[in-house]
């Protein structure tokens, strides 16, 4: 029976693992949400309202809102 060689491994060609944090992502004052679960953070008003817009352009059906963690407001996009 023959044996099959492998040729040995080099450690340094092993490729290097990222680290997985755990900890929260910053999130910023306005807070896209899309059938209530948070899925973007924008610092301006019309940047998230643009997005919102988009969103809603594209899936009709789905309701998408803008919350203000600053002054704790929800602002609905029909």
């Amino acid at each position: 029976m023959a044996t099959i060689s492998m040729p040995k491994k080099d450690k340094a060609a092993e490729p290097e693992v990222a680290k997985v944090t755990q900890t929260r992502p910053t999130l910023a004052r306005f807070r896209l949400q899309v059938d209530r679960q948070t899925k973007a953070t924008f610092a301006s008003l019309d940047e998230a309202r643009n997005a919102a817009k988009a969103i809603k352009k594209a899936f009709p059906v789905v309701q998408v809102s803008i919350y203000d963690a600053e002054q704790s407001t929800q602002a609905s996009l029909d």
